[in-house]
């Protein structure tokens, strides 16, 4: 494999012109970890030992992979910055993966698995037994444009068993992404096991059927949908995750999407306006008009919540949610009525605000950070907290010049759930048409922020909402091959303005990713459009005409 054919693309790559060409790595290969990158090569030795079959030992010696963290790199490129040699400068080394931190050497370890080929990410040898495995003799140096770069995977829509949100985290860690965001709770289901509130799983995992397609579609699937995380499954996925340098940010949704919770504990509801405890957990998709109700009882369930959600996940960020909250309920409340009165409140915007700023500051007391989407802007928002900017830019603009960090995943731009080409053979189609070539030219930051509200923008994230995707085929159909397009955006600091960015190349080398994917076991999306397979003739989508609108 040629170093022109690397996504997402580096900063820099060189030849000596004294070098041999090309090296490889056989038998004798051992493998050289310094202090603080024994992880890596734990790492290294687990995917790169199984698919070349190669020991891989420890130590020294003339065809040794050495791996150790440099001031100079992390001066220059960051503590996730490295630089990969393979030329032979480095004497009685094959290679010589230099990092700013721990992280920087895992992410050259990932730019050494592209250089040998797809058959690296294979799970067991396919070629002959004691091969040598050929690289190119290049240096490249890089360093990634933001500190999150992002995958929301929501689980609570349709459940996606533990093994395959680990095998997400190694295809996130593939791609340089460092953040899985787990949309782990709304009103089609609760994924994560409180231990204080049994029934949220007990009860609200579950759904007595499932609408198929759209909400307009007819059809129904009949089976019961559901399943949840233990503590235990959430501690392998952190742990497993961040062995692979990969955050996992959780996300409980508060005060709306919360039908599943009410369900499981119908106090939590309007009481006054509704009988809640008529409610299952919802079967079809849309805004649900049944949200929390804004009372002390309420206020402290889910600081219960929270108190075990911030005991399994170390991210300092926490994702609350605080979008789509009809006030219908509210309005009709005489409770809800009666709490904005003392409050002091103009209205139900203000009690939402209420609502969000009162977890902002529990959140702060406990030395995390609440970030949430951007419908928290309404009614204020508390200094410390971080927005998702996902209805456009609009929100993400006006976070970031009030002083709030912004990660921008516009659903005009990286919406995944959206469809890949206009006529009728996309599956399920919804939305947009985002074409490959579009996620390629999405910009993270818009052009009218001075340099001072531009700092805010401390990343970006693509979003693969799952109403529709209803197995982990459906899901990687949906986000590949446009996340090899995403990566190259969040992480390529090198990277023109999107007009001008050089898609025929990346094109060129995505013929190389394809075959990649393809030894990842990926249901991408084929150029071509997709396969018979992939294909869901019948049923309805929501496909939306002509170019989104840029807000």
């Amino acid at each position: 494999m040629d170093a022109s054919d690397l996504i997402p693309a580096p900063r820099r790559t060189r030849c000596r012109a004294d070098s041999p060409g090309r090296l490889s790595l056989g038998e004798d290969t051992a493998l050289d970890a310094r202090p603080g990158t024994e992880g890596v090569a734990r790492l290294l030795r687990a995917s790169l030992g199984a698919a070349t079959g190669l020991p891989l030992a420890p130590g020294g010696g003339p065809r040794a992979i050495r791996l150790r963290i440099s001031a100079d790199v992390e001066r220059e490129y960051g503590p996730e910055g490295y630089r990969l040699s393979t030329d032979g400068s480095v004497e009685d080394a094959a290679v010589v993966i230099e990092g700013g931190g721990a992280a920087g050497v895992f992410w050259g370890a990932q730019t050494l698995r592209q250089l040998l080929g797809p058959d690296a990410y294979r799970k067991a040898p396919v070629g002959p037994a004691g091969r040598d495995w050929d690289l190119p003799c290049v240096t490249v140096e890089d360093g990634p444009r933001f500190p999150w770069r992002g995958l929301l995977l929501d689980v609570a829509r349709h459940f996606l068993p533990k093994d395959d949100v680990l095998r997400y985290v190694d295809l996130l860690a593939a791609h340089k992404l460092n953040v899985l965001h787990l949309h782990l709770t709304d009103d089609q289901g609760w994924r994560i096991e409180i231990e204080r509130h049994p029934r949220l799983t007990g009860v609200g995992a579950w759904r007595a059927r499932t609408k198929h397609g759209h909400r307009a579609s007819p059809l129904w699937n009949d089976t019961p949908h559901g399943g949840s995380y233990t503590h235990a499954d959430i501690r392998e996925i952190v742990a497993y995750a961040a062995e692979r340098h990969v955050r996992v940010v959780p996300e409980i949704d508060i005060p709306g999407h919360a039908q599943a919770a009410i369900a499981a504990y119908p106090h939590l509801g309007n009481t006054d306006v509704i009988d809640t405890a008529a409610l299952g957990v919802w079967d079809t998709w849309g805004v649900n008009p049944n949200v929390l109700a804004p009372t002390d009882t309420t206020l402290r369930f889910f600081e219960g919540v929270l108190e075990e959600v911030l005991d399994l996940f170390p991210s300092p960020f926490v994702h609350l949610g605080g979008d789509e909250c009809p006030k219908d309920q509210w309005k009709a409340s005489p409770a809800a009525q009666a709490r904005i009165a003392a409050l002091g409140l103009a209205d139900e915007d203000e009690l939402q605000s209420w609502f969000v700023r009162h977890f902002d500051r529990w959140l702060a007391e406990r030395g995390r950070r609440l970030i949430g989407w951007d419908e928290i802007l309404e009614g204020g928002l508390a200094p410390g907290a971080a927005v998702s900017s996902w209805r456009g830019y609009a929100g993400g603009i006006a976070a970031a010049e009030a002083g709030h960090d912004v990660v921008m995943c516009p659903e005009q731009h990286v919406y995944l759930d959206h469809r890949q080409a206009p006529g009728d053979d996309e599956p399920v189609p919804i939305g947009f048409v985002r074409t490959l070539e579009d996620v390629y030219r999405f910009e993270p930051v818009p052009p009218q922020l001075s340099p001072e509200a531009a700092a805010h923008v401390i990343g970006t994230q693509a979003n693969a909402w799952t109403e529709v995707m209803d197995s982990r085929s459906r899901v990687d159909y949906q986000v590949f091959p446009r996340l090899a397009a995403f990566a190259e955006v969040a992480w390529s600091s090198g990277l023109p303005a999107p007009a001008e960015r050089d898609f025929a190349d990346f094109e060129r080398r995505m013929t190389a990713h394809y075959a990649r994917l393809d030894a990842l076991g990926v249901d991408y999306r084929p150029p071509g459009g997709p396969l018979p397979w992939q294909r869901r003739p019948g049923v309805t989508g929501r496909p939306v005409e002509g170019l989104p609108p840029n807000v």
